[in-house]
């Protein structure tokens, strides 16, 4: 369950389906999505925004701090109620819709790791297409299967998803609706980056045997930013997640 919310606000308990902040265990899932909010955000500054499957609410949050208006869609009870009452700042709402059905215009759409879970992606996102005004832009994220499945394997284990994309599968899907698609991927960097380093020096084989494994953990995961992690343009190939700005 979530720790410390504001008063009158129910926590949430994590299931798997959804990222949540303030879970010390699930910090580095929470900022692996958050570097991607933030970096949207950057690209959303005066415009009305809609975070569709906005999920706990943190991302529409972030978005507000530049965009003009931000509404949260999102069509889980519990998940509604909890950003509804935790996320007050002006120019933010939460609305109770499938994305699928939303359809106020808008300047800007966000749907960040959820596309891998709609059984209709294509018919999502000429949804959104249909429902942005002159202009406007889309930012889609998904899990990358060639970095999330395990080394040979088609795809994850996740129960949750239907389909996992690898690069090429992912710009083909958005070139099916947009006519513009420029991808980019999210990378570990600053710590993150040493681990993954450490990891290729062995140092699975080495923590367990001095006994070090939950000590480690409990302090490196929880001190897991944002800035441990990056966007840019490729390889995409070794990327953990893709992103995707549609126009």
């Amino acid at each position: 369950m979530q720790r410390d919310q504001p008063p009158g606000v129910p926590p949430l308990e994590l299931t798997g389906e959804r990222t949540l902040p303030d879970v010390p265990e699930e910090n580095y899932w929470f900022r692996r999505h958050l570097v991607v909010y933030e970096w949207v955000a950057e690209r959303c500054a005066g415009l009305d925004v809609v975070d569709m499957a906005c999920g706990e609410g943190y991302g529409c949050e972030v978005l507000a701090r530049r965009a003009a208006t931000v509404v949260g869609v999102d069509a889980n009870p519990e998940a509604f109620e909890h950003a509804r009452l935790k996320y007050t700042r002006p120019g933010v709402r939460f609305v109770r819709e499938l994305v699928e059905n939303y359809a106020e215009p808008c300047d800007a759409i966000v749907f960040l790791q959820t596309i891998e879970h709609v059984p209709d992606p294509e018919g999502v996102l000429r949804h959104f297409r249909s429902i942005l005004r002159p202009g406007g832009v889309v930012f889609v994220s998904t899990p990358n299967v060639l970095t999330l499945a395990p080394p040979g394997a088609d795809r994850s284990d996740n129960p949750f998803h239907l389909r996992e994309y690898r690069p090429e599968e992912f710009e083909e899907l958005c070139a099916s609706v947009f006519d513009h698609v420029e991808l980019f991927g999210v990378y570990h960097a600053r710590k993150l980056r040493l681990h993954e380093l450490a990891l290729r020096l062995g140092w699975d084989a080495v923590h367990p045997r001095l006994r070090l494994t939950r000590a480690f953990y409990e302090r490196f995961v929880p001190a897991i930013t944002a800035r441990d992690f990056k966007i840019a343009s490729g390889p995409l190939e070794r990327a953990l997640d893709l992103v995707a700005v549609l126009w």
